[in-house]
C-alpha cells in the first residue's frame, strides 16, 4: 500500500485548498481512506474519511459544512477540499488508508500512512 499526498501551502484565513490523495497498491473498494491532521504540540485527530464501497463520509465537528472529501476510483485518488480555512486549520495533513468491512467510513484505526502535507492558514 501506497500513499501520496499532495496539494498543501500556504493560504490566507478564507480561502482554499485542495489535497489530493494518490493510493496505489489495493483494491479501492475493498478500504475506507481517510485524512488526519497533526498540528505542532498537538495529537494527531482525524478530520474526514470515507468509505472505498459506497462513499459514505464522516467529518469532524470541526470541518463540517466547510471540508469535502471525495473519491475517484477510476485514478485511486481521494480529495479534500477545504474551504472558509482558518488559522486553527494549520497544521500537517496525513492521508491514510486501511481495509475495513464495506460501508466502513470512521476515522479509526488506520493502518497504512502516506507522507504529511503542510497546510499553513495565515490570518
Amino acid at each position: 500500500v501506497q500513499l501520496q499526498a499532495s496539494g498543501g501551502g500556504l493560504v490566507q484565513a478564507g480561502g482554499s485548498l485542495r489535497l489530493s490523495c494518490a493510493a496505489s497498491g489495493f483494491t479501492f473498494g475493498d478500504y475506507a481512506i481517510g485524512w488526519f491532521r497533526q498540528a505542532p504540540g498537538k495529537e494527531r485527530e482525524g478530520v474526514s474519511c470515507i468509505s472505498g464501497s459506497d462513499g459514505a463520509t464522516y467529518y469532524a465537528d470541526s470541518v463540517k459544512g466547510r471540508f469535502t472529501i471525495s473519491s475517484d476510483n477510476a485514478k485511486n485518488t481521494v480529495y479534500l477540499q477545504m474551504n472558509s480555512l482558518k488559522p486553527e486549520d494549520t497544521a500537517v495533513y496525513y492521508c491514510t488508508a486501511d481495509k475495513k468491512p464495506p460501508m466502513y467510513y470512521y476515522c479509526s484505526g488506520y493502518t497504512y500512512w502516506g507522507q504529511g502535507t503542510q497546510v499553513t492558514v495565515s490570518s
